[in-house]
């Protein structure tokens, strides 16, 4: 057995995290099949929010003592179980709310101003000197936001400033400096653009449903920026196909990595492969956030960021 506190990186997307913990920790990776004899040393798993917990393997780590998520958002980890067992979680909140935003408001501008059309439409050869590409102006749109936390509050700032109008709706009420629907189909139907920035759990899996999209309408713009688990992908998909959508411009998705060949033929959108968050600075504060929790944890000390005890 190790004297070093020994970790379990769960997925392979985080396998950069290694060289910058195994200064300190031993570091196994999940993928590659950790020998058996390692299971008595795990005594943190490295995850990222948006993967379920493997909790059969949870039972065969005897001295696992924190689930540390390396992302902000931590939906798909089940934390009234880890609570049960006494297992705290922590994660890297007030990171990289931000940087979503500016993606947010970036995947706004291409999608109502053609921007990634533009280009490919460039790149063919298709400028010529009777062409012109007509696009809608972003001033006077109207912007539905789902969701008013740290990204929804920064994506509402920027709109006003590219002067847009702003409403949002959640499913409680609080103080804002703008309007609250009464409703998330009324927020739809009263918006030309209707971004998700909201958590997701289980209760609000398919938020954005047939009735949602429809109430967007055929010239509306669907942005999620949040987790694809919000939004009925399947109904999204058909809507757009058949006209009752007119656009969706998304960063996440129902199944990641997503089967391209799902979108090959879906006209109007903008799709990016979950990066919003992904900013050089934003992933710099989320391992600091990390490495903090982790040694907080074997040192036997309060943790830095742990999940709210609401979770």
């Amino acid at each position: 057995m190790t004297d070093r506190p020994a970790l379990l990186i769960m997925q392979r997307h985080l396998a950069p995290l290694t060289a910058f913990l195994e200064s300190q920790w031993t570091v196994y990776r999940f993928w590659e099949g950790p020998p058996l004899e390692a299971q008595a040393e795990i005594r943190a798993l490295v995850v990222a929010g948006e993967f379920p917990l493997d909790k059969a393997l949870i039972e065969q780590l005897p001295r696992l003592q924190l689930i540390a998520c390396f992302t902000s958002g931590y939906d798909r980890i089940d934390t009234a179980w880890c609570k049960a067992r006494g297992l705290p979680v922590t994660h890297a909140p007030g990171v990289n709310h931000e940087d979503v935003a500016d993606h947010a408001i970036g995947l706004i501008l291409a999608a109502r101003r053609q921007i990634a059309a533009g280009d490919r439409a460039f790149r063919a050869g298709e400028w010529t000197a009777d062409s012109k590409m007509i696009t809608p102006s972003l001033h006077g749109q109207r912007v539905g936001i789902v969701g008013l936390g740290g990204i929804g509050e920064a994506v509402a700032r920027r709109a006003e400033a590219l002067r847009m109008t702003v409403r949002w709706w959640g499913p409680r009420e609080k103080a804002a400096a703008w309007p609250r629907a009464a409703s998330l189909p009324e927020l739809a139907r009263d918006s030309d653009i209707l971004v998700v920035a909201c958590k997701a759990d289980d209760s609000n899996i398919g938020l954005i449903s047939r009735e949602v999209i429809e109430a967007l309408g055929p010239h509306g713009l669907l942005v999620n920026v949040a987790r694809g688990q919000l939004v009925d992908e399947d109904a999204l998909i058909a809507a757009l196909k058949d006209g009752r959508l007119g656009q969706a411009a998304l960063d996440v998705f129902e199944d990641e990595p997503t089967d391209i060949a799902r979108w090959a033929d879906v006209p109007n959108t903008v799709l990016t492969p979950h990066t919003a968050g992904a900013t050089t600075e934003a992933v710099q504060g989320m391992l600091m956030l990390l490495m903090q929790n982790l040694t907080a944890a074997f040192a036997g000390e309060p943790l830095k960021t742990p999940v709210p005890e609401t979770a």
